[in-house]
């Protein structure tokens, strides 16, 4: 059995615990009001536990941490003891819309509704405080946008102007709660 909690800030550094290796074989841009979608062959390697590189442990906690220390949520899904996927939230993004500031699940937890319990609970703390909508910047590749539209996000063509500048590769969503 599965279970969603909070957890602390001080918690952050167990992203180590999640594989996120995966082989992306789709692309995405949005464009113009057009989402686009191309082929690659590429391969996404675990985390490392070393230094602070661009896919460093340390790297996402000094970028993350913030966010917890003013008021963001860290959730954790575990399957007995073991983590099998993160989640922040962030809190009044905008006056009426809420982040999913990260979303991240281990490679062998993948298409098993992990993914889909937290994003399910970030909506619904978004909701607790009063946010019509949810934000996410997804990373391009075929498995997460196509989990976020699954999910109801759809892409906007006026993405919040901080987190395209931090991520302007990415696709910006929003889902109406």
């Amino acid at each position: 059995m599965s279970e969603v909690r909070r957890l602390p800030a001080a918690d952050l550094a167990r992203l180590g615990e999640i594989d996120r290796s995966e082989h992306v074989t789709r692309l995405y841009t949005f464009r113009g009001g057009v989402l686009e979608e191309r082929a690659i062959d590429d391969h996404v390697p675990p985390w490392s536990r070393e230094g602070r590189g661009a896919h460093s442990v340390q790297r996402l906690v000094d970028q993350w941490l913030p966010v917890l220390e003013r008021g963001g949520t860290l959730l954790g899904e575990f399957a007995g003891p073991t983590l099998s996927g993160l989640a922040i939230y962030r809190p009044r993004l905008a006056e009426d819309m809420g982040q999913l500031a990260l979303l991240h699940v281990s490679r062998g937890a993948r298409r098993k509704g992990v993914a889909s319990r937290l994003t399910h609970e970030v909506a619904r703390l978004a909701r607790a405080d009063g946010a019509r909508r949810l934000y996410v910047s997804a990373t391009p590749t075929g498995s997460a946008v196509g989990f976020y539209r699954r999910f109801g996000f759809v892409p906007t063509a006026e993405p919040d102007p901080e987190q395209f500048a931090l991520e302007p590769e990415d696709i910006h969503m929003v889902l109406a709660l």
